[in-house]
């Protein structure tokens, strides 16, 4: 019965995905696939801070590494050299196009190996000092591909990228990554990810190797948030330095710690949420006139200012996120009103306590 529900489930989204792909105007089809391509970001950094309970925050440098990837091998030879005007372009690369799953999967397999890499002696630390070591990585591929010149185009960047406008790239890719996640998690690997999270003491004390599975987890979220990477290229048709700054990465935090460290279901939620969110808010930031005279409170930064509030609101009551570590089902969904009556029963029981 269950795997019956999943199915069902999928075909709705493919229904969905069919109908939105021919619907829906341009605008709305490029936030779609902006949600999408968000939620393999989030799932990716989930696998690391929220399934193995470490504090990675170099999840912008190995998109970054995907992003150029499928950048500097999907755009035509023959408009490289206008582009390469100040340097030309490494001999060795200048006459090599990949079609774009090769490219993809090229800065997929890339950014797996800068995490394998970069696993070995970072992963020996712990909390602050390996979000600091991670963090520092990420800030490291940055200003490496702005100098890179003969490779990356330095901070001028990648324009030309043959672009993708149809959701099923984003939203397909997003359903294997989603049962992909949900198969890992379910497996050996995936429980002694959560075991490490538990408690590293008794994970160890039952024979799991905790450097070995540190390493695996860091490097399949690499590999993720490389594919994540080179989907956002691929989307925007450019790529330069400026978009992977490091505060790029505080926006998956924002999105794994809204949905529940540990819950795939709530990084999909969340994912939607704030990508969308953003976007609708955006007409705070425009002057609005009532009755011909000009609000000043609608100005550029209120809808930075609104979307805070809101998100302080949603932790205040769910303080886990809006899933904590558990999945939507059909279970969950049926004991909802039961939690909400039960909040509300608490905080007037505390109420007629404090009188």
């Amino acid at each position: 019965m269950k795997y019956v529900r999943i199915g069902i489930l999928l075909v709705v989204v493919l229904i969905f995905v069919f109908i939105a792909d021919i619907t829906v105007n341009s605008y709305v089809r490029r936030i779609l696939n902006l949600c999408a391509i968000y939620t393999i970001l989030g799932l990716s950094m989930n696998l690391v801070n929220g399934f193995t309970g470490l504090f990675s925050l170099g999840q912008a440098g190995f998109m970054a590494v995907g992003a150029y990837c499928v950048a500097v091998f999907t755009v035509p030879v023959e408009s490289r050299a206008a582009m390469f005007y100040l340097v030309p372009q490494n001999p060795a690369i200048a006459n090599l196009e990949l079609p774009f799953v090769v490219a993809l999967l090229l800065g997929g397999f890339v950014s797996a190996f800068f995490a394998f890499l970069i696993g070995f002696p970072v992963l020996r630390l712990k909390g602050d000092y390996l979000a600091i070591a991670t963090l520092g990585f990420s800030e490291i591929i940055r200003i490496v591909f702005t100098n890179t010149q003969t490779i990356t185009n330095g901070a001028l960047g990648i324009k030309g990228i043959p672009t993708i406008n149809r959701l099923w790239w984003t939203f397909g890719i997003a359903i294997l990554v989603v049962i992909f996640m949900f198969l890992l998690i379910n497996s050996t690997y995936g429980r002694a990810f959560k075991a490490i999270r538990e408690d590293e003491i008794a994970a160890e004390a039952m024979g799991i190797s905790l450097f070995k599975h540190k390493v695996l987890s860091f490097t399949i979220s690499g590999f993720l948030a490389g594919i994540g990477g080179g989907l956002f290229a691929a989307l925007l048709g450019t790529v330069d330095p400026k978009q992977f700054y490091f505060t790029l990465t505080y926006n998956f935090l924002l999105i794994i710690v809204l949905g529940g460290m540990g819950s795939i279901s709530g990084t999909i939620i969340s994912a939607f949420i704030v990508t969308a969110g953003l976007e609708w808010l955006r007409l705070l930031d425009e002057p609005h006139a009532i009755f011909g005279w000009n609000v000043p409170l609608f100005r550029p930064g209120l809808r930075m200012v609104v979307f805070s509030i809101l998100l302080m609101a949603i932790v205040l009551f769910w303080s886990r996120g809006l899933m904590g570590n558990q999945e939507l089902s059909w279970e969950y969904v049926k004991k909802v009103p039961d939690k909400v009556r039960n909040a509300f029963r608490i905080k007037s029981a505390k109420g007629g306590a404090a009188k």
